[in-house]
């Protein structure tokens, strides 16, 4: 099953090429093969918790916890966990996001593996694994389904973390 023919590209979304994964989703096979995949992937790696960024972070992220025996951890905007949290701000293309955990979320040492929808500029994942680190788990790793090579994302995570992505686009034309 080819995966990148479920995933739609879209020209001119709000002013960019977006890369759109629906069509993979509504494919019951081709969704449970891209979840299998990841979490192959990442079966044998003693994952405690996969922790995921809302919203499509979360419709990937609580399927592959599930097929890996692991705990799900949702990370979510400002203002919508209803525990204490731990937050943080970073900056995205063209503003600026708070995100938030709830700061019992993760033990210390915990091997977590954080999963989202698409890698573009790395942004959002690293604000994510930031909040990981903070109290205290151990990333595992960094999955992905789509990841934009040419916004270079895997920079600014850098080489300390496997960032592993399922397909990888190398222009906006694929």
């Amino acid at each position: 099953m080819n995966l990148a023919d479920n995933i739609r590209r879209i020209p001119e979304f709000k002013g960019v090429v977006f890369w759109d994964i629906t069509p993979l989703l509504k494919n019951p096979a081709c969704f449970r093969a891209a979840i299998k995949q990841i979490a192959d992937h990442y079966r044998n790696k003693n994952i405690d918790l996969v922790v995921a960024n809302e919203a499509r972070g979360f419709i990937i992220g609580a399927p592959i916890a599930y097929e890996l025996n692991a705990g799900f951890v949702p990370i979510r905007k400002k203002g919508k966990l209803p525990y204490k949290c731990i937050d943080l701000t970073y900056q995205k293309e063209y503003e600026s996001d708070t995100i938030q955990i709830h700061e019992d979320a993760i033990n210390k040492d915990q091997n977590v593996l954080i999963i989202d929808d698409l890698l573009a500029t790395g942004g959002t994942a690293k604000a994510n694994l930031e909040l990981v680190e903070k109290l205290g788990g151990k990333i595992a790793g960094i999955a992905f389904l789509v990841e934009l090579d040419y916004l270079d994302g895997r920079k600014i995570l850098g080489d300390k973390y496997e960032v592993f992505s399922l397909e990888r686009k190398s222009t906006t034309d694929s």
